[in-house]
Formats: structure tokens, C-alpha cells, sequence
């Protein structure tokens, strides 16, 4: 699967934005050198994790510390017309938390 295939976009919500900064907890607990950062993102339901750090590696140019993932059920929508009404299929989707060190960042999803 190539690079560009693997992600399919960043994930802003108020749970990611939270999960990017090094919080107050982790300077009391762990040293600067183990804090850590995370980012959310869409990705291809057929990557795995092992392609998704090489992806994330490869376009932001960061050290990626680990990766989980998590596939998404897909919701039925009810699609109403002035003839009838009938159910689409859901589609389902799976995101990715990928894990780097504190020092260091991806721009394009800074809020």
C-alpha cells in the first residue's frame, strides 16, 4: 500500500486536542526526555500498524514511539426521498493514535 494511501486525514476533536500536549500530570510523574505527544488520524482500513509509523515517518518527518489503532463501526443512515425511504449501508472507518516524543511535533495539526 503506498504512503499516501495509509492516511487519510488528521482527526481534530476536543479528546485529540487534549491528548497532544504533555499535560501536568506527565511533568510530575515522568522526566522531559519521557514525555510524550499524541495525534490522531484516519487511516486506511486495511493498514497496519508497522505501515502506518513508516507513513507518519515519512510525511511529518517525527520519531514515532508506538501506535494503536481502533476500527470503527460504520452508522445506517436513513435516506428519505419524496418516494421512499430506505436504509444505506454504514460504512465502517479505523483511526490511529500514534505516539512521539514531547520535543517534538506535527504542525499540520496543531489547533
Amino acid at each position: 500500500m503506498e504512503i499516501t494511501e495509509v492516511i487519510r486525514r488528521g482527526r481534530m476533536t476536543e479528546k485529540a486536542v487534549r491528548i497532544q500536549n504533555p499535560d501536568k500530570f506527565q511533568a510530575a510523574v515522568k522526566p522531559a526526555e519521557k514525555q510524550t505527544r499524541c495525534f490522531e488520524f484516519e487511516v486506511a482500513l486495511k493498514a497496519n500498524k508497522i505501515e502506518i509509523r513508516r507513513a507518519v515517518e515519512t510525511l511529518f518527518e517525527v520519531t514515532v514511539l508506538s501506535v494503536n489503532t481502533a476500527r470503527m463501526p460504520g452508522k445506517k443512515r436513513n435516506v428519505r426521498s419524496a418516494k421512499n425511504a430506505r436504509v444505506v449501508e454504514p460504512r465502517p472507518w479505523k483511526k490511529a493514535f500514534v505516539t512521539i516524543p514531547a520535543d517534538q511535533s506535527i504542525d499540520v495539526l496543531k489547533p
